[in-house]
């Protein structure tokens, strides 16, 4: 088991270091670098929770229930996050691995899990479940955005591949039992 550990940790770091490396010398780090530190943001508290909100007090009918469901799937995810950080209290990568590239203003609190990509799939994944309330051009770049706002958190050196993992399947997982339930109370 302490083999197959070691295996994980290595490759987990390597993944990191070179999804945080990868454009550092080409032509196009400028934007790229630039991309990241703004969609970063998508996932957090300010941008996830103004977006739900707006969505379920100004969208009309089943669409601002999407809205309702996303603050509810928010909620809710982040109790697991709250605790898994409590427990692991994981450093991050830029804190205990040498020459991680990191961004302006590099959070201190536990990694495990990403707060940021849970925050982000439990936004998204309510508008995917409800698709077909939404125009269809919707769910792709929704798609794009969430798993760009992951990819950025080890870009940006705040997570490693697993605490990204980890975020997506709370905040997958959370919104799904939200939808479950939901539907489940509204006689649907």
């Amino acid at each position: 088991m302490e083999k197959w550990i070691s295996w994980l940790r290595i490759h987990e770091e390597r993944l990191l270091i070179w999804a945080n490396r990868r454009l550092s010398h080409r032509m196009v780090f400028r934007f790229i670098h630039n991309w990241m530190s703004i969609i970063t943001h998508l996932g957090g508290a300010t941008f996830t929770i103004c977006f739900s909100l707006l969505l379920a007090i100004s969208a009309k009918g089943e669409v601002a229930v999407i809205g309702w469901k996303c603050l509810t799937t928010l909620a809710i995810s982040h109790i697991p996050v709250a605790i898994l950080k409590r427990k692991f209290r994981r450093l991050r990568p830029y804190q205990s691995l040498p020459g991680v590239n990191i961004g302006l203003k590099p959070l201190e609190d536990p990694s495990f899990p990403s707060g940021h990509t849970t925050a982000i799939f439990a936004l998204i994944i309510p508008i995917v479940l409800n698709a077909s309330l939404l125009p269809a051009f919707v769910v792709p770049p929704a798609l794009i955005v969430a798993c760009s706002v992951a990819w950025s958190r080890m870009y940006l050196g705040l997570h490693y591949p697993s605490d990204i993992v980890a975020g997506g399947v709370i905040g997958t997982v959370t919104a799904y039992a939200v939808e479950f339930f939901w539907q489940g109370t509204s006689g649907v």
